[in-house]
């Protein structure tokens, strides 16, 4: 994992919620490698449920039986992920993704099966078994699948070491780890101790905590036991979510640094929700797409594809392949935001970050419902001298400069690269 950039990859919930199979994974993951890997995009992530062998949709079957082994560790559906048969687990597959110069990743829920519990099946490494390590009082509040494991239970440790030995052998990257981010404090000691069991396994792997929104008064221990954090419930294509996401991310943005980042979620664009309507696509308008790509770039969110990438059209690959916007992503350090106020008759924000390779970067945003034209004085951001002015999705350059001239459609932006002008 490289510290300094926030990962970049594709993750299966959006457009198929629990019921992602082996083909389809691999298929992305042809498309990325094909495509994407150049521009830096490198995780491919199935997300939850791929121990359910009758997932269907985004929707969980409650009370069903998953696949298990005999130490209450999850393995993959055989009838989904039929290269996990005989034992394999996600062996197979991780080797096809990292064959094609990609790491693979997955989706896990805090806590043991409820079905080991019920069970009562073994745990590796002890002669205690499911039933001994339970916290049956803590659940989830939306998915049946698990109960929390009581870390002063002799057998919890074994417990967390056994799944990401197990993890680690299939050749696991990433790990998305869900009900958990926002249940603190009160599974403050189970999340420690995950943590601890996934950096000792003897492989490096990403650590991810779900769902949002995360806690601000517990951003100090998510830097310190984990790689990145929601900030956010699921973020799907609504205007008044991604609206509600600079406030977010205004919030967040002194607690992004090398190895941890505030995550704003996943990027739903292309074709969406694939289990409901193939012919899904996403809601948000361009100009509000270019909106997310640039918020998420310039706060340094990782970023995460939600839709089905063999769907994607000219302009969603125009998204995801800009150079100079992914450059910003890479290289923005001190993101924050400027100022937010009224102009020509309709909010507008300003963000600004410190480019590593000198220079600075701004982004303007038209979060109002009109159309603007607004002037911008680099004065705004401490540039007292004229500057050189690059618009990063335009490739339009002005020379020489101290104020540019900014022209939005209702929900827009603009985002400029300024350097020293040339003498």
């Amino acid at each position: 994992m490289d510290n300094f950039v926030a990962p970049l990859g594709w993750n299966s919930w959006d457009c198929y919620g629990a019921a992602v199979d082996e083909d389809t994974v691999k298929k992305n993951a042809d498309f990325m490698a094909k495509h994407l890997k150049k521009y830096g995009w490198e995780y491919i992530v199935v997300d939850i449920q791929w121990y359910e062998p009758s997932a269907s949709s985004h929707e969980y079957n409650n009370f069903t039986g998953l696949c298990m082994d005999e130490y209450s560790r999850l393995i993959p559906a055989e009838n989904r992920f039929p290269s996990s048969a005989g034992g394999k687990g996600f062996t197979e597959l991780a080797a096809y993704i990292h064959s094609l110069g990609l790491k693979f990743g997955i989706h896990i829920m805090r806590g043991i099966p409820r079905q080991a519990v019920h069970n009562n099946t073994k745990i590796k490494g002890t002669e205690k078994t499911a039933r001994n390590i339970a916290k049956m009082s803590s659940i989830c509040a939306w998915n049946t699948d698990m109960y929390g494991v009581d870390p002063s239970k002799e057998g919890a440790k074994e417990y967390y070491e056994s799944i990401f030995e197990l993890y680690a052998s299939w050749g696991t990257d990433f790990i998305k780890c869900d009900d958990i981010a926002r249940e603190l404090p009160h599974e403050e000691t189970e999340l420690i101790l995950l943590s601890n069991s996934l950096r000792n396994c003897g492989r490096d792997m990403v650590l991810s905590l779900s769902p949002g929104p995360a806690l601000l008064e517990k951003a100090e221990l998510y830097k310190q036991v984990s790689n990145m954090w929601r900030i956010t419930d699921d973020f799907w294509d609504d205007w008044d979510a991604l609206y509600n996401m600079f406030s977010r991310a205004e919030q967040w943005c002194t607690h992004t640094g090398a190895g941890h980042w505030p995550d704003a979620d996943m990027l739903p664009i292309g074709p969406i929700r694939q289990d409901y309507d193939k012919s899904d696509r996403t809601k948000f308008t361009k100009d509000e797409q270019i909106t997310m790509l640039t918020l998420w770039g310039i706060f340094r969110s990782p970023l995460m594809i939600g839709g089905e990438m063999t769907g994607f059209d000219d302009f969603t690959m125009s998204l995801i392949t800009n150079e100079e916007i992914l450059k910003m992503h890479r290289n923005s350090r001190h993101s924050h935001q400027v100022w937010r106020k009224e102009l020509d008759g309709t909010e507008h924000i300003l963000w600004t970050s410190a480019s590593t390779e000198g220079g600075l970067y701004i982004a303007v945003f038209n979060t109002g419902n009109n159309n603007s034209n607004i002037n911008i004085n680099l004065s705004d951001v401490e540039i007292y001298n004229n500057a050189d002015v690059l618009e990063l999705w335009s490739g339009e350059k002005l020379s020489n400069t101290s104020t540019i001239n900014v022209k939005l459609n209702k929900h827009g932006t603009k985002a400029y690269y300024i350097t020293q002008a040339s003498m």
